[in-house]
């Protein structure tokens, strides 16, 4: 029996949402066509934009669909940089980024941005403090809500005020907290009426339940953003293209759910997560729970073996039927320490024996049971291969 403790690399895809993508595919019609097919497309698109931005706490015309979180990031962080004010080159963005938004902000160096790194504490916690002293003059900011590797909670709302203040233009990535945590882009933006502050949120489907290949950017009405993609003047001309009808739809499904069901989840999912760590502890005494040990996303236990492989225990455990992660999938196969865990003050060494276990809508008790019966035997086993050199 397989059990799978990666929610956090992506998640089951709900019944519901399969259902909603079907249903949806059955309405033939482009949703920018005039003929009535194409204006029962642009009907069940339109009605979907509306369920995603009451969930979300948007407008329905601040909702873009995108292809995931990374194009979202990619359009907020790349199309905020080409509108950025004229004389502003700086770009504020933490040190335990996301690579989606890490490779995005890389990518603007070359293009002359001036990268301001913002250090985390021990805990993976982006302190608003810090983050508000790098912000005056720069040309955007970018922050996660929740850090994805850590499980560590963001103090998202202080600083999108931080960066009101400042007349700064924020992204935040949302993508690790939507049905963990809640998400309401109108609570964090406040009452700030142009373009400065939180004006561009990124999330994805399939971290809730929704098909692969359909994300969300919240772009506020007020956000300068240049769009990447050109051909069309779809979806207020910030993503050209023909608009995936029955990926919003399934979305709009996934995320209603996702909020129906978030407290009761939140609950169930932090119970068994502190079963799992309080377990992990007594089998492997050594091991230490990695970001905030009460700010932390429900299902994500980050924990550290000191002296173990990573890779070496993430075979062991898939061997005896446990899927786990060594932390984000976006880097999944390649030979490197976590820079999350390097970002938290800690060594090479132990960036390379980190395991991150992830609950979701799925799991249940016997999948914690599964990791204890196994985790200390695998614990020994794996210590005794020696640390893995650099790819």
């Amino acid at each position: 029996m397989r059990h799978y403790l990666d929610h956090a690399a992506t998640t089951p895809l709900r019944p519901e949402a399969r259902a909603a993508w079907l249903d949806a595919s059955e309405t033939v019609g482009n949703a920018s066509s005039t003929h009535g097919a194409g204006q029962d497309a642009r009907r069940l698109l339109e009605e979907s934009r509306e369920r995603v931005a009451a969930v979300l706490g948007a407008d329905p015309i601040e909702i873009v669909f995108t292809s995931g979180g990374t194009e979202s990031i990619n359009l907020a962080l790349q199309g905020m940089w080409r509108s950025r004010p004229t004389g502003t080159a700086a770009v504020v963005m933490p040190e335990a980024e996301h690579h989606a938004t890490m490779d995005t902000v890389s990518a603007l160096l070359d293009d002359g941005a001036e990268l301001r790194r913002v250090p985390v504490t021990a805990h993976a916690r982006i302190d608003p403090e810090v983050f508000a002293a790098r912000l005056p003059g720069a040309a955007l900011a970018t922050a996660l809500v929740a850090n994805n590797e850590a499980g560590t909670i963001n103090p998202a709302a202080m600083l999108a005020r931080y960066a009101a203040i400042a007349r700064v233009p924020l992204h935040l990535d949302a993508v690790a907290a939507l049905g963990h945590v809640p998400v309401s882009f109108r609570s964090m933006r406040g009452d700030v009426a142009d373009g400065v502050g939180l004006v561009a949120m990124s999330l994805a489907g399939h971290k809730i339940g929704a098909p692969v290949g359909v994300g969300v950017l919240v772009a506020a009405r007020t956000a300068r953003i240049t769009a990447l993609l050109r051909g069309g003047a779809q979806q207020r001309g910030l993503r050209a293209g023909t608009q995936d009808v029955p990926g919003a739809a399934a979305f709009a499904t996934a995320v209603e759910l996702a909020e129906t069901e978030r407290e009761q989840e939140a609950a169930r999912l932090a119970g068994l997560r502190d079963r799992l760590i309080t377990g992990i502890r007594s089998a492997v005494p050594s091991a230490v729970l990695l970001g905030d040990p009460i700010e932390r996303l429900p299902g994500n236990a980050h924990v550290l073996f000191p002296g173990a492989v990573g890779e070496s225990l993430l075979f062991l455990l898939d061997v005896a039927g446990v899927a786990a992660s060594t932390g984000s999938a976006c880097q999944a196969g390649v030979a490197e320490p976590s820079h999350v865990v390097m970002a938290m003050g800690r060594s090479e060494r132990e960036a390379r024996s980190v395991l991150r276990f992830s609950l979701g809508r799925t799991s249940t008790a016997a999948d914690v049971d599964a990791v204890l019966a196994v985790i200390a035997d695998a614990y020994a086993r794996a210590s005794g291969a020696g640390t893995g050199t650099r790819s």
